[in-house]
């Protein structure tokens, strides 16, 4: 019943920028911490970002901290992610998640996973 449907991947060149969104259905996420994941070819899947219910606070990776924004619409369920001045190793197939752990301590888990959308930044 409960879906996370992202969108808003594709190629750019190093430099540019990208932002992603994930629509949830099946129930409100808007009190709910959300976040961001991303997977590259051959590594583990890697926290990306993470926004509290509240919206007053969010945890980003060191490796985007400064380039990449979590914001949210409670209006429209809806969860997205800002990436400007994107680099090559950012590549990756990115999920959006419902989260349960704190996502200020590593490692964050989370319940509900989106299928993912395909990021690639060309050098």
């Amino acid at each position: 019943q409960v879906q996370l449907v992202e969108s808003g991947g594709g190629l750019v060149q190093a430099g540019g920028s990208l932002r992603l969104s994930c629509a949830a259905s099946g129930r409100t996420f808007s009190r709910d911490t959300m976040g961001w994941f991303r997977q590259a070819p051959g590594k583990e899947r890697e926290f990306v970002a993470a926004l509290r219910w509240s919206g007053r606070s969010t945890v980003y990776a060191d490796s985007v901290k400064g380039r990449f924004t979590i914001s949210r619409d409670n209006a429209k369920n809806t969860i997205y992610l800002q990436m400007n001045s994107l680099k090559p190793e950012d590549t990756a197939v990115y999920y959006c998640a419902h989260l349960l752990s704190d996502p200020s301590t590593l490692p964050v888990l989370a319940d509900y996973w989106g299928q993912g959308t395909q990021v690639t930044v060309s050098s």
